[in-house]
Protein backbone atom coordinates (compact mmCIF):
# COMPACT_ATOMS: atom_id res chain seq x y z
CA UNK A 1 0.00 0.00 0.00
CA UNK A 2 1.32 3.51 -1.04
CA UNK A 3 2.29 5.64 1.77
CA UNK A 4 1.74 9.44 2.49
CA UNK A 5 3.15 12.08 4.06
CA UNK A 6 3.14 15.99 3.91
CA UNK A 7 5.43 16.39 1.21
CA UNK A 8 4.06 13.68 -0.85
CA UNK A 9 0.84 16.11 -2.00
CA UNK A 10 1.08 19.62 -3.43
CA UNK A 11 -0.22 22.25 -0.87
CA UNK A 12 -2.97 22.86 -3.56
CA UNK A 13 -4.27 18.75 -3.13
CA UNK A 14 -3.58 18.67 0.83
CA UNK A 15 -6.37 21.65 0.77
CA UNK A 16 -7.93 19.95 -1.21
CA UNK A 17 -8.53 16.79 1.05
CA UNK A 18 -10.44 18.74 3.90
CA UNK A 19 -12.11 21.10 2.07
CA UNK A 20 -14.79 18.49 0.88
CA UNK A 21 -17.86 20.76 1.37
CA UNK A 22 -18.88 22.57 -1.68
CA UNK A 23 -18.90 26.83 -0.43
CA UNK A 24 -22.14 26.97 -0.40
CA UNK A 25 -22.43 23.65 1.76
CA UNK A 26 -22.50 23.96 6.06
CA UNK A 27 -22.78 20.18 6.82
CA UNK A 28 -20.88 17.49 4.18
CA UNK A 29 -23.10 15.90 2.34
CA UNK A 30 -23.27 11.72 2.14
CA UNK A 31 -22.24 11.58 -1.23
CA UNK A 32 -19.18 12.84 -0.12
CA UNK A 33 -18.51 10.89 2.52
CA UNK A 34 -15.86 8.68 0.77
CA UNK A 35 -13.27 11.95 1.29
CA UNK A 36 -14.15 11.47 5.10
CA UNK A 37 -12.18 8.45 5.12
CA UNK A 38 -9.17 9.01 2.81
CA UNK A 39 -5.76 7.22 3.31
CA UNK A 40 -4.11 10.44 3.67
CA UNK A 41 -6.37 11.56 6.71
CA UNK A 42 -5.84 8.21 8.39
CA UNK A 43 -2.27 9.18 8.28
CA UNK A 44 -2.58 12.73 9.53
CA UNK A 45 -5.56 12.22 11.71
CA UNK A 46 -4.97 9.17 12.88
CA UNK A 47 -7.79 8.05 15.34
CA UNK A 48 -5.89 5.81 17.62
CA UNK A 49 -2.96 8.52 18.08
CA UNK A 50 -5.35 11.19 18.53
CA UNK A 51 -7.30 9.64 21.34
CA UNK A 52 -5.90 6.38 22.94
CA UNK A 53 -4.74 8.67 25.95
CA UNK A 54 -8.71 9.93 26.69
CA UNK A 55 -10.94 6.92 25.79
CA UNK A 56 -10.31 4.23 28.05
CA UNK A 57 -12.14 0.71 28.62
CA UNK A 58 -15.84 0.68 29.98
CA UNK A 59 -16.34 3.89 29.46
CA UNK A 60 -19.65 5.30 27.83
CA UNK A 61 -17.98 7.74 24.82
CA UNK A 62 -19.96 9.86 22.42
CA UNK A 63 -19.39 11.07 19.01
CA UNK A 64 -20.51 13.55 17.81
CA UNK A 65 -21.04 14.29 13.69
CA UNK A 66 -20.07 10.39 13.66
CA UNK A 67 -19.99 10.71 10.05
CA UNK A 68 -19.45 6.91 8.49
CA UNK A 69 -17.46 6.09 11.82
CA UNK A 70 -14.19 7.13 10.81
CA UNK A 71 -13.58 7.86 15.00
CA UNK A 72 -16.22 5.96 16.07
CA UNK A 73 -15.04 2.46 15.18
CA UNK A 74 -11.38 3.17 16.79
CA UNK A 75 -13.73 4.53 19.87
CA UNK A 76 -15.90 1.46 19.86
CA UNK A 77 -12.47 -0.70 19.63
CA UNK A 78 -11.28 1.44 22.81
CA UNK A 79 -13.74 1.11 25.45
CA UNK A 80 -13.78 -2.67 24.92
CA UNK A 81 -16.81 -5.22 25.61
CA UNK A 82 -17.81 -3.28 28.88
CA UNK A 83 -17.90 0.10 27.35
CA UNK A 84 -20.41 1.65 25.05
CA UNK A 85 -20.00 4.22 21.85
CA UNK A 86 -23.11 6.63 21.09
CA UNK A 87 -22.51 7.73 17.32
CA UNK A 88 -24.68 10.70 16.62
CA UNK A 89 -25.12 12.54 13.32
CA UNK A 90 -27.58 14.69 11.98
CA UNK A 91 -27.80 12.97 8.51
CA UNK A 92 -29.53 9.35 8.13
CA UNK A 93 -27.46 8.78 5.73
CA UNK A 94 -24.25 8.61 7.39
CA UNK A 95 -25.67 6.45 10.01
CA UNK A 96 -26.82 4.11 7.43
CA UNK A 97 -23.57 3.70 6.11
CA UNK A 98 -21.93 3.56 9.90
CA UNK A 99 -23.96 0.67 10.16
CA UNK A 100 -23.89 -0.91 7.19
CA UNK A 101 -20.11 -1.10 7.87
CA UNK A 102 -20.27 -2.33 11.30
CA UNK A 103 -23.05 -4.79 10.85
CA UNK A 104 -21.79 -8.59 11.66
CA UNK A 105 -18.35 -7.11 13.43
CA UNK A 106 -17.93 -7.66 17.22
CA UNK A 107 -18.38 -3.50 17.83
CA UNK A 108 -21.53 -3.32 16.31
CA UNK A 109 -23.28 -4.62 19.55
CA UNK A 110 -21.09 -1.59 21.49
CA UNK A 111 -22.19 1.45 19.45
CA UNK A 112 -25.67 3.00 19.42
CA UNK A 113 -26.84 4.87 16.42
CA UNK A 114 -28.63 7.92 17.40
CA UNK A 115 -29.53 10.98 14.86
CA UNK A 116 -29.79 14.26 15.82
CA UNK A 117 -31.64 17.54 15.51
CA UNK A 118 -29.81 20.61 14.13
CA UNK A 119 -29.56 21.95 17.47
CA UNK A 120 -30.61 19.68 19.55
CA UNK A 121 -28.15 16.66 20.29
CA UNK A 122 -30.91 14.96 22.49
CA UNK A 123 -29.31 12.14 24.04
CA UNK A 124 -30.05 12.07 28.00
CA UNK A 125 -27.44 9.14 29.21
CA UNK A 126 -24.51 10.20 30.63
CA UNK A 127 -21.12 9.82 29.10
CA UNK A 128 -17.15 9.84 30.38
CA UNK A 129 -15.73 11.33 26.73
CA UNK A 130 -17.11 13.28 23.94
CA UNK A 131 -15.79 13.83 20.94
CA UNK A 132 -16.69 16.87 18.75
CA UNK A 133 -14.20 16.63 15.53
CA UNK A 134 -14.95 19.16 12.96
CA UNK A 135 -18.38 19.79 13.77
CA UNK A 136 -19.30 22.68 16.04
CA UNK A 137 -19.13 25.22 13.21
CA UNK A 138 -21.77 23.83 11.31
CA UNK A 139 -24.01 24.42 14.50
CA UNK A 140 -26.28 27.13 14.46
CA UNK A 141 -26.28 27.44 18.16
CA UNK A 142 -22.91 27.05 19.82
CA UNK A 143 -24.05 27.99 22.85
CA UNK A 144 -26.88 26.00 23.25
CA UNK A 145 -25.65 22.74 21.76
CA UNK A 146 -22.25 23.23 23.75
CA UNK A 147 -24.79 23.74 27.06
CA UNK A 148 -26.29 20.38 26.47
CA UNK A 149 -22.81 18.48 25.83
CA UNK A 150 -22.13 19.98 29.75
CA UNK A 151 -25.39 18.26 30.74
CA UNK A 152 -24.29 15.10 28.98
CA UNK A 153 -21.10 15.12 30.53
CA UNK A 154 -20.47 13.02 33.82
CA UNK A 155 -18.61 14.91 36.27
CA UNK A 156 -14.81 14.75 35.72
CA UNK A 157 -15.55 13.62 32.34
CA UNK A 158 -14.02 14.83 29.09
CA UNK A 159 -14.64 17.18 26.09
CA UNK A 160 -12.84 17.43 23.32
CA UNK A 161 -13.50 19.87 20.78
CA UNK A 162 -11.45 19.65 17.15
CA UNK A 163 -12.04 22.24 14.68
CA UNK A 164 -10.61 22.67 10.79
CA UNK A 165 -8.24 25.59 10.16
CA UNK A 166 -8.71 25.85 6.74
CA UNK A 167 -11.64 27.58 5.05
CA UNK A 168 -13.99 26.95 7.74
CA UNK A 169 -12.55 28.43 11.59
CA UNK A 170 -10.15 31.30 12.51
CA UNK A 171 -8.11 31.82 15.38
CA UNK A 172 -10.45 34.42 16.84
CA UNK A 173 -13.38 31.97 16.19
CA UNK A 174 -11.73 29.01 17.72
CA UNK A 175 -11.32 31.95 20.74
CA UNK A 176 -14.77 32.98 21.10
CA UNK A 177 -15.49 29.17 20.87
CA UNK A 178 -13.39 28.88 24.01
CA UNK A 179 -14.60 31.55 25.83
CA UNK A 180 -18.36 30.42 25.66
CA UNK A 181 -17.54 26.70 26.82
CA UNK A 182 -15.58 27.96 29.74
CA UNK A 183 -18.37 30.26 30.33
CA UNK A 184 -20.56 27.21 30.60
CA UNK A 185 -18.41 25.24 33.26
CA UNK A 186 -15.74 23.95 30.84
CA UNK A 187 -12.23 23.97 32.27
CA UNK A 188 -9.56 23.81 29.09
CA UNK A 189 -6.77 21.26 30.11
CA UNK A 190 -4.64 20.68 26.96
CA UNK A 191 -4.55 22.01 23.91
CA UNK A 192 -3.40 18.59 21.56
CA UNK A 193 -1.38 19.52 18.40
CA UNK A 194 -3.74 18.13 15.39
CA UNK A 195 -2.71 18.36 11.84
CA UNK A 196 -4.91 21.27 10.06
CA UNK A 197 -6.79 21.41 13.26
CA UNK A 198 -7.62 23.49 16.27
CA UNK A 199 -7.94 21.46 19.61
CA UNK A 200 -8.94 21.88 22.91
CA UNK A 201 -9.21 19.35 25.39
CA UNK A 202 -12.07 20.47 28.37
CA UNK A 203 -13.57 19.00 31.62
CA UNK A 204 -16.05 19.18 33.68
CA UNK A 205 -14.92 19.53 37.04
CA UNK A 206 -18.53 20.29 38.88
Amino acid sequence: MKSYTASTLSEKNRFKVFDIMGKNERICPVEKAGHLESRFRKWSQNPNKILRNYVKEGMTALDLGCGVGFFSIPMAEMVGESGKLIAVDVQEGMLEKLKNKIKGKEVEKRIMLHKNEEDEIGISEKTDFILAFNVLHEVPNQNKFLEEIYAILKTNGNFFLVEPKLFHVSKKAFKETERKAISIGFSPIEKPRIFLSRAILFTKSM
